[in-house]
């Protein structure tokens, strides 16, 4: 007859075995950790777009000669028709990149402008900075990009900050719309960025590496304050192309990207380094992108060939479950939005033609 254990025998196994058994210990911090996952599903990496296209947000400040070459092949392999360069500078500088930049690739870039800070506070100033920008686009400029310290640090003379919609800039708003050009404009960081660094926030890893990112409430405005700066500015000047820059930062709610889109009939976005709020919301960020398909730009913000495939992957299959890029900007993965033809090619470049005065149509398909 089989003996049959008791319960305080079992037990007694178990620890015996728990004691021999080698203890996990850590071997390394969640920074660290690069899990690879076992799940098999069908992939379709995508290393060149399906479309010609317009990157409308990019830096190439001063890249010429021999670097300006190897990115234009680089270009071409990604069959990017155009790439938007926002630090154009202003005044002779601007002049400099112009010439650099459009001499031997007149179609290939955009310049844009930027604004000239100087001497804010005098009374001049409001008249002096739309002069100076009716003549960069004179001599050249296709949009104007106004970079994140404005309304986050910029300040005046006596130190205060100076908010996003202050009236001093006015007159340059409305050069912009008097010239047609688009403003490409960064207000404020991911919100996360502004929460308390805790357990409780999805930010938590970039705050870890990147301990300069936060952005505490002694030193900087709230995120909301920001973004209601922001879109006063859009609802003040109506005739004056605003393009949200990173989804406007509120790729973590389409539904309120979505009514302030329905609201501010002159706002555009773009998805420059934002690519994985879409990735972790197919179905929702797809529904958004179909319904506001006349308002969405292509972009990608920091210049690394390697990363354009994630976008590419994102925005035209339907894979599941892989990474993007950045793991600091979620740890979180990624699922392709499948986007319809008609949607990729409007995002890819038709909204840019619309937008962007002197982008040369032949570049993409009638």
């Amino acid at each position: 007859m089989t003996p049959v254990l008791s319960y305080f025998q079992i037990a007694a196994w178990m620890c015996q075995f728990a004691a021999q058994a080698p203890s996990p210990k850590p071997i390394m911090t969640i920074e660290e950790y690069e899990p690879k996952s076992l799940l098999v599903v069908p992939e379709h990496k995508v290393s060149r777009a399906k479309y010609p296209f317009v990157d409308i947000h990019n830096h190439q400040n001063s890249v010429g000669g021999e670097r300006l070459d190897q990115l234009v092949r680089e270009m071409d392999d990604l069959n990017m028709a155009v790439m938007v360069n926002l630090t154009g500078r202003y005044g002779d500088a601007l002049k400099e990149n112009i010439v650099r930049q459009k001499t031997k690739y007149k179609d290939r870039f955009a310049i844009f402008a930027n604004i000239d800070f100087t001497d804010l506070d005098a009374p001049d100033y409001p008249q002096r900075a739309a002069a100076r920008l009716e003549q960069d686009i004179q001599a050249g400029a296709q949009g104007l990009k106004i970079f994140k310290n404005f309304g986050m640090d910029l300040k005046d003379r006596a130190g205060n900050r100076i908010k996003t919609d202050d009236s001093r800039f006015d007159r340059v708003f409305e050069v912009c719309a008097k010239y047609k050009i688009p403003v490409l404009i960064h207000t404020g960081e991911p919100k996360g960025l502004f929460l308390p660094f805790d357990k409780t926030n999805e930010r938590w890893l970039e705050l870890a590496m990147r301990p300069r990112h936060l952005r505490l409430r002694e030193m900087f405005p709230s995120f909301d304050d920001l973004m209601a700066e922001q879109h006063r500015l859009f609802a003040r000047h109506p005739k004056t192309i605003f393009i949200a820059a990173h989804l406007g930062w509120y790729g973590f709610d389409l539904g309120k990207l979505g009514s302030l889109l329905d609201k501010l009939p002159n706002m555009y976005t773009e998805i420059g380094a934002v690519v994985e709020e879409l990735g972790r919301q197919p179905r929702t960020a797809r529904q958004f992108f179909i319904k506001y398909q006349d308002r969405i730009l292509f972009g990608k913000d920091t210049y690394r060939k390697a990363e354009y495939g994630t976008y590419f992957r994102t925005l035209e299959t339907a894979d599941e479950y892989f990474d993007h890029d950045r793991k600091y900007h979620g740890i979180w993965k990624m699922y392709g939005l499948d986007l319809p033809d008609e949607v990729l090619r409007k995002v890819y470049y038709k909204n840019a033609l619309k937008l962007v005065p002197g982008l040369n149509p032949s570049l993409f398909p009638r």
